[in-house]
């Protein structure tokens, strides 16, 4: 035992412990390619046995933001893994490419193995939803950086596509159709200003709300894990023309949306065609917030919108119901810049 590393607030034992308690979880996320296991200075993936000749790859790295914050508070750790996963992987799938590998950073002031035994059980879940390899990660005890209790999770992500098939908007024309697939809450954006308006409003994370329209209290509402979109929205791209594939995060509709579209075009949404999630309302009317505001900072019930062709819209949607999503047409993409964004 190192004694004067104890003395300095950092426990190697626990450390040893946190390896022993997530090899489980981390060899439930094997997949194909995979080379080496936990323990490596660093993970491996052989490319080759995928097949792909001109290989592209995309990464993309992300963190939960003060969505963790929620988490203290309700003292659950099982699912903010998952958001971790889906923050990164849900951005390389906007490009087309299929998630193949995932790290994890999880720092603390001081390690507590059980919680991060739940964080990286979160982590592989979120990776086996996506069908890539948790091949590594890190956690580091930081004395004096944290709070008791408290901790923080990065993610990165490598996924690869077909050079002929990477989608990054040049296809994209006026009148291609916006098909948009639910949301499953707030996600992992905007949580900064969700906490002002719990606070501001003295909510009780612990109190089951009707509004809500849940039988779970608050706190666990807002922690609804991202929905991860990576194996039905890759099914949709195997089998219709997709143009463009947006990643609906922080800057909400108005922000996520234009990122596929080219110079000189712009968006038409009608509020309506979809479902407007109860959380969102919830925060509209507690934060006093003007509702076209709104979809300028949250998802609003639509975590990806994908950009298609008009004669592909149904099918498209027929493959994500198959998944168990639902999608509907949203709007549809403009020769005139901006987002307007039609309100009830």
């Amino acid at each position: 035992m190192a004694v004067d590393y104890e003395k300095a607030g950092v426990s190697l034992e626990a450390g040893y412990d946190v390896v022993r308690r997530i090899k489980k979880h981390v060899a439930s996320t094997d997949r194909v390619g995979v080379m080496g296991n936990i323990g490596s200075f660093g993970g491996m993936f052989d490319l080759s046995v995928l097949g792909v000749k001109e290989p592209i790859l995309v990464s993309g790295t992300d963190g939960v933001g003060t969505k963790l914050k929620i988490a203290f508070a309700m003292d659950r750790h099982d699912t903010i893994g998952i958001d971790a996963v889906a923050m990164c992987v849900n951005d390389v799938l906007a490009q087309g490419a299929e998630p193949l590998v995932f790290l994890d950073y999880v720092a603390q002031g001081k390690t507590r193995p059980e919680v991060v035994e739940a964080i990286v059980a979160g982590v592989a879940e979120g990776c086996r939803q996506a069908g890539c390899a948790l091949v590594g990660g890190e956690t580091a005890e930081m004395p004096g950086m944290y709070e008791d209790g408290e901790y923080d999770i990065a993610g990165y992500t490598t996924g690869v596509v077909e050079k002929s098939k990477l989608i990054d908007g040049t296809k994209v024309k006026a009148g291609d159709v916006l098909v948009g697939i639910a949301s499953t809450g707030v996600h992992s954006n905007g949580f900064s200003l969700v906490r002002k308006i719990f606070s501001d409003n003295a909510l009780d994370l612990h109190k089951v709300y009707p509004e809500l329209e849940s039988d779970q209290p608050l706190g666990l509402v807002a922690l609804t894990p991202t929905r991860i979109y990576v194996k039905q929205v890759l099914d949709v791209i195997r089998n219709c023309d997709v143009h463009g594939v947006a990643h609906i995060t922080g800057g909400g509709f108005d922000e996520n949306i234009p990122r596929i579209l080219r110079p000189g075009q712009g968006i038409e949404v009608e509020e309506g065609t979809w479902t407007i999630l109860p959380i969102f309302r919830f925060l509209e009317k507690y934060g006093r917030i003007p509702h076209r505001e709104m979809f300028n900072i949250f998802n609003m019930g639509i975590g990806m919108v994908i950009a298609l062709d008009a004669s592909q819209a149904q099918k498209a949607i027929d493959i994500l119901a198959s998944h168990g999503d639902r999608a509907t047409v949203i709007g549809k993409v403009t020769d005139k810049p901006g987002v307007d964004i039609h309100l009830l």
